[in-house]
């Protein structure tokens, strides 16, 4: 069959040219085209459930949260290992679904499931799914600092959370903007026991009275002069102020009692469970981008980097962004040492046919096939959903080397026959012919067992 399919190639030698231009251009868009990084994502197709119980034990929010979803989720279509992990204030469910399944179709069942569970579990708990990343998803990340000293942590924070976090979360193939360290600002009700106990005010009573003195209420309209006008009572609490004329109950002469009377109301940082640190220069609040599953990691970089450079204009004076990790030098590094080892093997390519053979034009041929094997590599990797990357393109680099030795066999068998029988102009095709098929066979089986 090999044998039939070199001489039909010989006979329609304009068809295998246009093939191989055809097969030159697919291939070069696809390289264009294909989804650069620098780690292989091996990683399981995994859904992440992450509930908060506000201020409960881990062995509470195993009993309550964790334990009751890792149960529900064992039922769901696919999923072939359940992990539940449970902290101080957290716990984590991870769904295991076998190789092949749709990401976004495991997530959508979980999301089925978890409604089905969400009423059985305690009312002060709020569950999420985790993003739709893999563990290789952290392409980039960024330290806010403020070497004037004109802004500290709180603020810091506040700058990553309402502001840079949300610009970089329309990037497209950004799926999450994870914030570490600084401190979240929040305000802080210290209640005096003694004169709740005075006042005869229950500790619920403050609770829900500071819930109720945070909303806003609509009512309908009133028509007045022939136009309407809303009523509306805006009641949300916009600083300490607010906070210390929050009525909680009524003496016996008809004096309100305020939040104030009983607490200290201040500004204060929320409960820290760990820090962030640059360069062992001090505490810096940072950010971490994670890159949405199967999107190209060099593209999403660029955008966010590009993206962060637009966004450096409208920081406060002072407030700088350092980059302190960035997967696109390890991804160009992966890049380059596939263009120096092709660089070489054709430099040592064409010195081998240039001392053995004394013949450019055989090494040209050579060099030929090098690229087009190539591109064909990469039009077989998109086709399987495999990006570039240091293991796919280190195999590349790698298989370089058979194809050559299999095409200086080829060039060099061919030198043997024109050695026994001249070249001339009527039989230079049937030389070829006669020198390929007879190698040909061995070296195709020889180069199918290197593939398998």
């Amino acid at each position: 069959m090999i044998a039939r399919l070199i001489r039909w190639s010989i006979g329609n030698r304009l068809l295998v040219i246009l093939f191989a231009i055809m097969l030159a251009v697919w291939g070069g868009y696809t390289v264009k085209n294909t989804p650069l990084d620098a780690i292989p994502d091996l990683s399981d197709v995994q859904v992440i459930i992450k509930t908060t119980y506000p201020g409960q034990a881990p062995q509470v929010v195993e009993d309550q949260v964790t334990y009751p979803l890792t149960t529900a989720m064992l039922a769901v279509p696919g999923a072939v290992t359940v992990r539940g992990y449970s902290f101080f204030n957290d716990s984590f469910v991870y769904v295991i679904f076998e190789d092949g399944t749709d990401l976004y179709w495991a997530r959508s069942r979980v999301l089925e499931y978890l409604s089905q569970v969400a009423p059985t579990l305690p009312a002060a708990s709020r569950s999420a799914l985790g993003p739709d990343a893999t563990g290789v998803g952290w392409v980039y990340q960024y330290a806010l600092v403020d070497r004037t000293g004109g802004h500290d942590l709180a603020q810091l924070r506040s700058i990553q959370d309402w502001f840079l976090k949300y610009e970089l979360q329309t990037i497209d193939g950004v799926s999450e903007v994870a914030t570490i360290g600084g401190m979240v600002k929040q305000y802080q009700v210290v209640v005096d026991p003694e004169k709740l106990r005075t006042y005869g005010i229950p500790l619920e009573k403050v609770q829900s009275e500071i819930v109720r003195g945070n909303q806003e209420t609509g009512g309908r309209v009133i028509e007045m002069a022939e136009a309407e006008y809303m009523v509306r009572a805006s009641g949300y609490i916009k600083g300490i102020k607010d906070l210390e004329v929050i009525p909680l109950a009524v003496t016996e002469k008809g004096t309100p009692i305020l939040l104030r009377d009983v607490a200290q109301i201040r500004l204060g940082p929320e409960l820290r469970r760990g820090i962030g640190e640059l360069n062992g220069e001090g505490e810096a609040v940072g950010g971490v981008i994670i890159m949405r599953y199967g999107e190209n990691a060099m593209r999403t970089i660029d955008l966010v980097k590009e993206k962060l450079e637009t966004l450096k204009e409208s920081l406060p004076e002072g407030v700088e962004i350092v980059t302190t990790y960035d997967r696109s030098s390890l991804i160009e590094r992966a890049v380059d040492t596939l263009k120096e080892k092709l660089l070489e093997e054709f430099i040592v390519v064409l010195l081998v046919c240039a001392l053995f053979l004394f013949h450019i034009r055989s090494a040209l041929v050579i060099l030929l096939s090098l690229p087009l094997g190539i591109l064909a590599a990469f039009i077989v990797m998109n086709a399987q959903g495999i990006n570039a990357n240091i293991m796919s393109l280190g195999g590349i680099a790698i298989a370089i080397g058979a194809m050559v030795d299999a095409a200086i066999v080829m060039i060099e068998n061919m030198h043997k026959h024109i050695e026994r029988t001249p070249l001339t102009r009527d039989n230079r095709w049937q030389i070829v012919t006669e020198a390929a098929v007879e190698v040909g066979p061995a070296l195709f089986f020889s180069l199918l067992i290197i593939t398998f």
